[in-house]
Order: structure tokens, then C-alpha cells, then sequence
């Protein structure tokens, strides 16, 4: 492991570009590395310049199946594979944020991705949540995040392809 064992598994909110706006909007966008969580974080980034709002970008960290495969080895792979996911998303949405002059935070948390960002969308009030498409055959049938959060129906969900 790296010398920060902690590191990857803590909750932290790091705050990019211009200082906040009191007024404007407040959108949440879900990140998880994919490319349609991407594609759905810069459909956000447009939309929070466009509306003069404020961003929320957040991270949902979950156990992985390798936690079956006994802590030392789940804990080591995970804990790797988070902190640099994490780190290059964060320098990704540092740059966006300060080029195009969106205030951001990035919310780095844990647990399930639909009751995280559920909870993250309800305490902070958004506007607008953005998601990208599920590219996991099962959701089909089980139902994707997106989903999820559509019918919870308390802010638009935008869910992006």
C-alpha cells in the first residue's frame, strides 16, 4: 500500500474555481471514471456556466467483489485503484473548473452510489442532478442508479448516454 493507507478510504470535499455563488443554481454530477459519468460531468460543467451556478461533483466509493477475496488482498487493490482514480479525476475537474471559471466541489464519498448521491443531492440542496448511462447489462433488469433516481423525484435527473 502507499503511505497514506487511510487516504482512499476517508470522505473529503475539495472546492475549485471561482468562489461560490449564493444565488445561482446547484447541480450534482455523479463521477465514477466511465466514460458516460464523463461525458455527464462536462454536460454539467456547460450547464452550471451557462446558468451561473455552482457545481457538485462527487466521487461514490464502493466495496468492490474483491473484498471476497479476503481484506489484505481487497483493501490493497482497492485502496491503489481509488487513490489514483481519485487523484486523476481530481486534477480533471481542478482544470475544468478553473478554464471555464465554474465554481466546484468535489465530494469524495462512500457507500452505495444511489444513496450517496441521493443523500449529497438532498443535503445540498441541487437543483439538478447529472448521471451518466449504466453500461451494466443487468440494470436492465435490476435498474441502474439513474433510474433510481428518477424515482425518487425530488430534483430533474439528467442522465446522459
Amino acid at each position: 500500500m502507499n503511505g497514506n493507507a487511510a487516504g482512499a478510504f476517508e470522505s473529503t470535499v475539495e472546492r475549485f474555481g471561482p468562489p461560490r455563488h449564493q444565488s445561482g443554481r446547484a447541480i450534482l454530477a455523479g463521477v465514477d471514471g466511465s466514460d458516460t459519468a464523463m461525458r455527464a460531468v462536462a454536460f454539467a460543467f456547460g450547464m452550471a456556466r451557462r446558468e451561473s451556478g455552482r457545481l457538485i461533483v462527487a466521487f461514490v466509493v464502493c466495496r468492490t467483489a474483491l473484498t471476497n477475496l479476503g481484506p489484505a488482498v481487497a483493501s490493497t487493490v482497492e485502496h491503489d485503484t481509488t487513490l489514483q482514480l481519485y487523484a486523476e479525476l481530481r486534477d480533471q475537474i481542478r482544470e475544468a473548473a478553473e478554464e471555464l471559471e465554474v465554481p466546484v466541489s468535489f465530494l469524495k464519498t462512500f457507500g452505495d452510489p444511489y444513496t450517496a448521491l441521493r443523500d449529497t443531492a438532498d443535503r445540498s440542496q441541487v437543483d439538478t442532478v447529472v448521471v451518466g448511462a449504466s453500461q451494466k447489462a443487468g440494470h436492465r433488469f435490476a435498474g441502474s442508479v439513474a433510474t433510481k433516481l428518477i424515482k425518487t423525484g425530488h430534483w430533474p435527473v439528467l442522465v446522459v448516454p
